[in-house]
């Protein structure tokens, strides 16, 4: 079964945090029942979420930072 994460939105977070659950929301509308959703259901759409420049990352995508992040602690 997949990990859900729920988050405590502090000040600026909270827009940045309503624009990922509406892109989370293309792939799965609200009332969503995750037990019909299947595991390779939920990694196509976190890869594709990830593959997506973010403007609250200097326009690079989320795997990017994680990656250089990592790269740097090598």
């Amino acid at each position: 079964m997949p990990f859900l994460h729920f988050c405590v939105l502090l000040g600026s977070q909270d827009c940045s945090n309503g624009f990922t659950n509406g892109l989370i929301r293309q792939y799965f509308p609200k009332r969503t029942d995750f037990t019909e959703v299947s595991e390779e259901e939920i990694k196509v759409a976190q890869r594709k979420l990830n593959d997506r420049p973010r403007k609250a990352l200097g326009f690079y995508k989320p795997d990017e930072v994680i990656n250089n992040l990592v790269a740097l602690k090598v």
